[in-house]
């Protein structure tokens, strides 16, 4: 769980994502060790995975953005996924319910480039089909805050039919 101080960490730390621990602590009203011992324990936590920079796979020359969903042959999962893991251009992988078995993330530098994909991913004997859909837009991008600002707030109470 978080508190509220937490939250706000972390929030002023997506916003500002090259702030020192001195600023940081001024723009949350606390003591430096109190935000270095927050983010120590946010990290050791898990809830804190890294701090690298977030790359823009388009400004690296992969604008086109698709997932593939893939099923895969019983008893073959971990084969797949290492086949996956030997692919750059699939960013994550994701086992799923449903009709598919994983699913995946992946980019490319056009097109014909994704099609390749495709064939080098389906040229495992342990995949057995792919259903790609290429993305068109972003309409929300990747965001946490509003999550961050619900994990602290008190619950709704239940709402009477209308």
């Amino acid at each position: 769980m978080l508190d509220a101080l937490d939250s706000r960490l972390l929030t002023t730390m997506r916003a500002n994502p090259r702030i020192g621990l001195t600023e940081l602590a001024r723009l949350l009203g606390v003591a430096r060790g109190t935000v270095q011992s927050r983010l120590d324990k946010l990290t050791a936590r898990g809830v804190i995975g890294d701090f690298g920079p977030t790359i823009t796979t388009e400004q690296i020359g992969y604008p086109i953005l698709a997932f593939a969903s893939l099923q895969i042959a019983q008893g073959k999962l971990a084969e797949a996924v290492r086949w996956l893991d030997g692919i750059p251009e699939i960013l994550e992988v994701y086992g799923t319910s449903g009709q598919a078995d994983l699913l995946c993330r992946v980019v490319a530098r056009s097109t014909p480039h994704l099609q390749e994909i495709i064939a080098r991913i389906l040229a495992s004997p342990a995949i057995q089909r792919t259903d790609t859909t290429i993305a068109l837009s972003t309409q929300i991008p990747f965001r946490i805050e509003p999550l961050l600002e619900a994990a602290v707030a008190p619950p709704e109470p239940p709402r009477a039919p209308v």
